[in-house]
């Protein structure tokens, strides 16, 4: 008698852990679709150019950025000479 109740209670668990596997894996591929479509919802917003800019705004834009940056060198001899520790 005692094995049979166990034997319930064994396949009653690797029941719900099917179901618990099943429901796992459907909310992941759920999940990966939206990743996915708003991954390529931002690509197709990021590749297109803002409205009412030209490219070469955006361009001469991403090129002052550039022009500050500074090597590596740079910066840790200006953190020198301000008295910094390396």
């Amino acid at each position: 008698m005692a094995d049979q109740s166990k034997d319930r209670r064994a396949r009653t668990a690797a029941a719900q852990y099917e179901v618990d596997a099943l429901a796992l894996r459907e909310k992941t591929a759920r999940l990966r679709a939206l990743r996915l479509a708003r991954e390529a919802a931002v690509t197709a917003t990021a590749a297109a150019p803002a409205a009412g800019r030209s490219t070469k705004a955006v361009t001469k834009k991403a090129g002052k950025a550039g022009a500050t940056r500074q090597s590596l060198s740079e910066w840790l001899a200006a953190q020198q000479k301000e008295g910094r520790r390396n």
